[in-house]
């Protein structure tokens, strides 16, 4: 959290604002406001089994998930998780759908959907140390838990579609 206020480099106070106590400055009046980071992940399907990638860093090392990272601020949700996409896999997908919102009282995580074509084949990089295709019934060891939630809209939706 800041220290100090950000417009004039006053040391910051806790003062209660709005019923809850947050870092004020008590010079210039500014408020520190403590918002949610925004990630954009994507579920992508290739004739039913899910690109799932391994974390080669923290959280979550040695685990694995969609691809998906941190929205940059200015940045669309949907261009940000095609940005991801590209950077953790080596694809570039259109059109994405969105699946599912959630929380888990830090990041508000937006998950799209996208189909990959027959031939996608995924390429590690950035995040990730590995790439692979699974079964939604023999998934690896997931980073994440908020991915599961995400996954059974994601097989609800096509047992609807059958």
């Amino acid at each position: 959290m800041l220290r100090f206020c950000p417009q004039c480099a006053t040391p910051l106070e806790m003062r209660t604002v709005e019923g809850k106590p947050r870092p004020v400055c008590p010079a210039c009046g500014y408020v520190v406001f403590a918002d949610p980071k925004v990630a954009a992940t994507l579920l992508v399907e290739r004739d039913g089994q899910i690109l799932m990638l391994r974390r080669r860093i923290a959280p979550g090392r040695g685990r694995w998930c969609f691809p998906g990272g941190y929205v940059d601020f200015g940045e669309d949700p949907r261009r940000a998780a095609q940005r991801e996409c590209w950077e953790e896999a080596g694809l570039h997908l259109e059109p994405l759908q969105l699946l599912d919102v959630s929380f888990d009282g830090r990041v508000i995580v937006i998950t799209y959907h996208a189909l990959a074509p027959a031939e996608a084949t995924p390429v590690p990089g950035d995040d990730a140390d590995q790439a692979g295709w699974f079964a939604p019934e023999q998934l690896p060891p997931l980073a994440f838990e908020g991915m599961r939630q995400a996954i059974a809209i994601w097989q609800r939706r096509r047992a609807d579609q059958r």
